[in-house]
């Protein structure tokens, strides 16, 4: 089969399993994948989600902290798009069963753009003068790869692993705050449950967000103004089951509060 028949049957069979929630076999273990196959499977799904009227609000960068790397397995970061669907409120309370596979839920700092970046070539003082603000956020990424069995392709391939998302409430200004200094805490049921800073993801999270921009960048996909840009996570990833309750807490953002039924 070629290679746009393999990335429009593999971009099927995970819409599907998406729609159904469900898992498949790592694809990597079905076919020789580049990352570039992976990212056009990614689009396919995407395509079918528009298709299905969901609209496009943002992007993410994911597997940017060692740490999260270490954990996945994945030598380097992800990427992939946020839809409206995606989004839930500050305070949320998630059904995991039918909407959810194996949830784990992270804590970062999203970008508000007011803004385009067109990679290559964007620096972080780009994304800064491109930023109108930034936020805490929670990010519950789930994996359509069986008991997250992941290598690279599968979670590009996967759209970056995306499940939902949620905003605190605060807006601020980035240019008043030392972003790679920025303490973040998450509780978990009340009690803390892991720390992090924000130069967990490549050193600073304007970084983050230029990697981002320059690797779409060579795809011909710009960041735009009023998207949602997500940094990646601060902190370990960490399993949600139903009752657990998480709440973030980040240095000059505020905070923000998720829990699962």
């Amino acid at each position: 089969m070629g290679d746009e028949g393999m990335v429009e049957r593999y971009a099927e069979e995970l819409f599907g399993a998406l729609r159904a929630n469900r898992s498949v076999p790592p694809l990597r273990d079905r076919e020789k994948l580049s990352l570039d196959h992976a990212y056009r499977i990614s689009l396919g799904i995407l395509a079918r989600r528009e298709a299905d009227g969901e609209r496009v609000v943002g992007k993410k960068i994911g597997v940017t902290s060692k740490a999260v790397q270490d954990m996945l397995g994945v030598n380097q970061p992800d990427f992939g798009f946020l839809t409206d669907h995606m989004h839930v409120d500050q305070g949320a309370s998630v059904q995991i069963e039918g909407k959810l596979i194996a949830p784990r839920v992270e804590a970062e700092i999203a970008f508000i753009l007011r803004g385009d970046l067109h990679g290559p070539g964007v620096t972080d003082a780009d994304v800064l003068a491109a930023t109108e603000a930034v936020c805490t956020c929670f990010e519950i990424v789930d994996s359509r790869i069986d008991d997250w069995n992941i290598q690279i392709v599968d979670t590009v391939a996967d759209n970056a692993s995306c499940g939902i998302f949620l905003l605190g409430d605060a807006r601020v200004n980035p240019r008043d705050l030392d972003l790679p200094a920025l303490k973040c805490q998450v509780f978990k049921n009340n009690r803390l449950l892991s720390e992090g800073y924000g130069s967990a993801v490549q050193g600073s999270p304007l970084t983050a967000v230029a990697w981002l921009a320059n690797t779409l960048g060579r795809y011909g996909v710009p960041l735009k103004a009023g998207e949602i840009i997500l940094s990646g996570s601060l902190v370990p990833l960490e399993p949600a089951k139903p009752g657990d309750k998480f709440r973030t807490q980040i240095d000059g953002l505020g905070s923000a509060e998720i829990s699962f039924v």
